[in-house]
């Protein structure tokens, strides 16, 4: 029997692709760690990067095409649910909107000679942040040369139903970026790229991945009249028998 070779290869993109993920992405460890957030090379005018994601979905987690105006059948879908007039699907189609995340590049300090990183947090640390950035007091803590240092400090869920917390406190003196060449380099010229961190699935791709993760709902006769007949899928869904999962 011989090798599949194109599976090969989208193994190896895969494997690829989540390399590049994990060494481009900073995480902070449990503790105290300081950093410094630095323009973006690829969108000069806002480091801040919002990026919207479907998790979960047929069992992956998918950037969502809205993040870049795009058309999504997720979305699509959603929309739908939300306009049936039923309060179930109504709450399955809000469940099915994608979920913001914020990236920024960053410098990481003790570790800068590892270049820049991408920190991703949630809607309370980007509204911290913003609020800081708007203080005229503060102003512009990404610049170069006038710029400020951020203390993070992260704390572990600390047991079940426990969610981990994430607390920042900009530093109240401006300092320079960096005084190493190289690092400045690093900085202003050598980059990652978001967009190759986080690929954009297609629109195929993602009716695909909807269609699988529709499966636990193909009892319930109204979501499989709304999904064949919205044009998301190239072929009707199975006949169904009456009732609704247990999920919502």
């Amino acid at each position: 029997m011989a090798i599949n070779l194109d599976a090969i290869k989208a193994k190896l993109n895969q494997l690829q692709t989540s390399n590049n993920r994990t060494s481009n992405l900073w995480k902070p460890e449990p503790g105290k760690q300081i950093i410094r957030i630095v323009p973006y090379q690829h969108g000069k005018d806002n480091p801040f990067n919002e990026l919207y994601f479907h998790y979960d979905l047929g069992k992956k987690n998918f950037l969502s095409p809205v993040t870049h105006g795009r058309p999504d059948p997720v979305v699509e879908f959603s929309e739908k649910l939300k306009s049936s007039g039923n309060s179930d699907e109504w709450k399955l189609g809000k469940k099915m909107e994608p979920k913001m995340r914020t990236y920024v590049p960053v410098l990481v300090r003790g570790k800068e000679s590892e270049g820049v990183k991408f920190w991703g947090f949630g809607k309370l640390v980007y509204q911290e942040l913003l609020g800081v950035i708007a203080d005229p007091d503060y102003g512009d803590i990404t610049d170069a040369m006038n710029g400020r240092d951020i203390l993070v400090e992260f704390t572990p869920a600390e047991g079940p139903g426990q969610f981990p917390k994430t607390s920042i406190r900009v530093k109240p003196n401006v300092t320079p970026l960096t005084e190493d060449k190289n690092v400045m380099d690093m900085v202003t010229n050598n980059q990652p790229n978001l967009s190759d961190i986080f690929k954009e699935p297609s629109y195929d791709e993602l009716k695909e991945a909807l269609a699988k993760s529709l499966a636990s709902y193909k009892s319930w006769p109204s979501i499989v009249s709304v999904a064949t007949s919205c044009d998301l899928f190239k072929t009707p869904m199975p006949s169904i028998t009456v009732g609704r999962p247990e999920s919502l």
